[in-house]
């Protein structure tokens, strides 16, 4: 789901610098509105009560709607597997509304609605573990106001319109349901009644109309898993606008659901989602959805929601288009396990946005990153993990959950580059444990780092657990040999990270030469010796803007090489020892590395002409210990430096 905070980066292909923060300004405001018109008359209730002795493989909704009335009244039946004994299950139903009854093989039985949202059904027998069995639920009433309006009835140019958007907590609001993440049901029927003059929108495929009397019926089938969430019906005048994208061999629909006033507006939002279909299809994979569609259904709520195979959206901007869609991988396809994980979710469809923008509209690429840099640290604190799942308003905080685990992925592309990137990325997607299933960080982590073959448990304990972000402040100088020395600084805005590990590039450059060195920085006060070539003038930290950070300033100093210099780094040891030798006088240079026994590790000669060398020597194979680096010139010069490792 795409908040109104983030409608703020539909501008960005027209602003200029000063119109961009201008936009994002505004759009805080909205935000800030938006939060407190959902505390005052939007809380939360209670989460799920429905029982886990039961598992759901197959809805049959029946829903009788008129959009210029808040109510609905149906049939639902639920078909599902028992999964420990027992004579009753429990199913997620708001106590506003009315049961009428519930039949089971043709019979009625007895239910009893809780105040806690809960259904209880009680059956006449046993019911075994294993065995599948489905009963129908006959309800009714006016579903409360409630989450981010679960069940909305409204006008658009005077004409009635109804819609449902169910995140986080709102599906039972207006159907009896299991209302969790990880109980996805294999398929999904809808058959919604209304009155003629409308038309319908929801997931799946329409395969059925009829006219009795003056109703409707549409049946609607999805065979795909889904979660109850992501469940929706739309009713109003739509214009239909139906259209088709090449994927690989096979066309598919793209179809767009509009208000009459709106079509020509609209009509933008299905040349971004085709766009978006072919680029994020060959980036991680084919659309999870193919054999039936993707649709788009203009709604009246500010921002937008990922409706399997049917976003809902409130506008045709490049970015809330490309950032639903997106969601049909990221939240449909594989959704979060725990909402505790929503950013894999909307961090993702986030980076999303900005891959459109890469691609499409690349002037853009660094106001953007920027941009989203700023907000994200306008305050010191706040973790990409959700630590309160119950207070929507830090679910659902645009800062974190969006725009921080977006750029959260925007790190780890950084460090792991693209191919390893994006290959992680698909291994996830495609993962049979995961794939139409559910998901946590953990899961990401453990197929990222398969790819990638390296352990990024300090990465996500820093920036997926930790809040706050780094400050970088480096000191360099260059000697006559153009050998710069760098010693780079790290603070946190944040107590919970002492220190972040992370590769970052430097930039020297003068004003006809530049050039660009990722460091491994591991520990502050680092130090750093590179020779460019050429005699700089600046020093950019993280130029590209891969880190989330907040300062970046370096300083040149005055340099401080003497003659005959040597530099060990990094001291203690890890499993390569650099060592760099400035303003040596011509000739021959004797290396010995000797450890406490005096046992000769390595032995080294250079014959220098430069007066500038630097020499890589490789310790993996050191035990733990102390050792002595004896360095020699046959110009008499001699020196000692101990050395540690760990």
């Amino acid at each position: 789901m795409k908040r109104i905070f983030l409608l703020s980066m539909l501008f960005f292909a027209f602003a200029s610098k000063a119109r961009l923060q201008q936009v994002f300004t505004a759009s805080e405001k909205l935000a800030d509105l938006e939060k407190d018109q959902f505390r005052n008359s939007h809380l939360v209730t209670n989460l799920s009560v429905s029982s886990n002795n039961f598992d759901v493989y197959h809805y049959r909704c029946e829903w009788n709607v008129d959009p210029a009335v808040r109510y609905i009244s149906g049939k639902v039946t639920t078909s599902f597997s028992i999964t420990a004994t027992t004579n009753n299950i429990v199913f997620d139903l708001t106590k506003v509304l009315t049961v009428d009854s519930v039949l089971y093989r043709n019979s009625k039985i007895s239910f009893q609605q809780n105040s806690n949202d809960g259904l209880q059904i009680n059956f006449p027998g046993l019911l075994s573990n294993g065995q599948k069995d489905s009963v129908s639920i006959y309800y009714k009433g006016a579903p409360p106001f409630s989450g981010f309006g679960s069940f909305a009835q409204t006008t658009h140019s005077n004409i009635p319109v109804l819609w449902t958007l169910s995140e986080p907590y709102g599906a039972k609001d207006w159907w009896p349901c299991k209302d969790v993440l990880k109980d996805k049901a294999d398929s999904i029927d809808i058959v919604i009644t209304y009155p003629l003059g409308y038309r319908s929108s929801s997931n799946g495929l329409p395969v059925n109309e009829k006219v009795i009397g003056d109703k409707k019926i549409d049946h609607w089938k999805h065979r795909y898993p889904i979660a109850s969430y992501l469940v929706a019906i739309a009713v109003t005048n739509y214009n239909l606008d139906n259209d088709e994208v090449q994927l690989g061999s096979r066309k598919m629909p793209v179809v767009m659901y509009a208000y009459p006033e709106s079509v020509a507006t609209f009509k933008n939002a299905t040349n971004i989602a085709k766009n978006s279909l072919q680029l994020f299809s060959g980036l991680i994979g084919e659309y999870p959805f193919i054999q039936e569609r993707y649709a788009q259904t203009q709604f009246s709520r500010g921002g937008g929601m990922e409706h399997q195979t049917n976003s809902f959206i409130s506008s045709a901007g490049t970015q809330l288009v490309s950032h639903e869609l997106a969601h049909q991988w990221f939240g449909d396809k594989i959704t979060c396990a725990s909402w505790e994980d929503l950013w894999l979710n909307e961090g993702f469809a986030t980076y999303f946005e900005f891959i459109y923008i890469e691609n499409f509209n690349k002037p853009n690429i660094f106001p953007h990153l920027k941009n989203l840099q700023n907000i994200i640290v306008s305050k010191p604190d706040g973790s990409v993990f959700v630590p309160d799942t119950a207070n929507l308003n830090r679910l659902f905080d645009s800062r974190l959950s969006y725009l921080k685990g977006g750029y959260l992925l925007h790190m780890l592309r950084g460090r792991l580059g693209d191919s390893t990137f994006f290959r992680g990325v698909r291994q996830y997607l495609n993962d049979p444990a995961l794939q139409y299933k559910n998901a946590t960080t953990a899961d990401l982590q453990r197929n990222l780092e398969q790819v990638s073959s390296q352990n990024l448990s300090e990465f996500f304990k820093d920036w997926y657990k930790g809040e706050g972000y780094p400050n970088y402040v480096a000191e360099w100088s260059q000697n006559t040999s153009k050998t710069i020395i760098i010693k780079l600084n790290q603070t946190t805005s944040h107590p919970s990270v002492s220190f972040y590990e992370m590769p970052v590039q430097l930039q020297f450059k003068n004003s006809v030469r530049d050039t660009i060195i990722t460091v491994n920085h591991n520990q502050n006060g680092q130090t750093f010796i590179f020779n460019p070539g050429f005699v700089a003038d600046t020093l950019i930290i993280d130029p590209n803007l891969w880190i989330l950070a907040k300062e970046r300033t370096s300083k040149k100093v005055v340099s401080s090489v003497n003659l005959n210099e040597i530099i060990v780094f990094p001291n203690p040891l890890t499993n390569l020892l650099s060592v760099s030798l400035s303003n040596f006088s011509p000739g021959t240079i004797h290396l010995q590395a000797v450890n406490s026994l005096g046992q000769i590790m390595i032995t080294r000669t250079i014959t220098s002409g430069t007066g500038y060398e630097r020499i890589d020597i490789g310790t993996t194979n050191w035990p733990t210990g102390v050792y002595w680096l004896r360095l020699n010139t046959d110009n008499g010069f001699k020196t000692v430096k101990k050395l540690i490792k760990y």
